[in-house]
């Protein structure tokens, strides 16, 4: 089946033009919201933008990795609203329709991880990992166990703690 090519199929299109609209503007909208060169600095921000943009498309590995990574975002994202949509069709019609912050945060982690984990493989990391995993790497195993119980216990000291403090303080 001859497929027909239009203009966005097109690899300057997907491989030039796209990626750069994508990285100046996440770029320009990142540095307008944080101010980090300047109030009112739109010409700055814009040239900074344009800058990250026109490097980002010199290198073919990134633009591999954003073309890769955008399909399973879309994918997502679409999966997340339907999901969302099946739970609003449980909601009760007499009060607004919010999540519960304890959900809002378990959807924030699960994101953050399947983005965490589509990264790893979208840039051969998975591979190389598994890799060491198979020729003898057990010290790697035991290191990244370690390194996660580290920062386990970090996040339940940091996050755990504030809870008792703020209860002590109501008292």
């Amino acid at each position: 089946m001859v497929m027909a090519e239009t203009i966005l199929s097109s690899p300057i299109i997907s491989e030039a033009v796209l990626p750069f609209i994508l990285i100046f503007t996440v770029v320009f909208a990142i540095l307008q919201k944080s101010s980090i060169l300047g109030k009112d600095k739109k010409q700055i921000d814009a040239m900074v933008a344009l800058v990250f943009g026109l490097i980002t498309i010199t290198f073919a590995r990134a633009v591999g990795i954003i073309n890769q990574l955008l399909p399973f975002l879309a994918v997502a994202v679409v999966m997340i609203l339907v999901f969302l949509i099946l739970v609003a069709l449980f909601h009760k019609g007499d009060e607004e329709f919010k999540l519960d912050k304890n959900f809002k945060t378990i959807i924030i982690v699960l994101s953050f991880v399947a983005v965490v984990i589509a990264g790893i493989v979208f840039t051969g990391a998975w591979d190389y990992l598994a890799y060491k995993l198979n020729e003898g790497g057990s010290s790697l195993l035991t290191n990244v166990v370690f390194i996660a119980i580290i920062i386990g216990g970090f996040l339940i000291v940091w996050f755990g703690g504030s809870k008792s403090t703020e209860k002590s303080e109501q008292k």
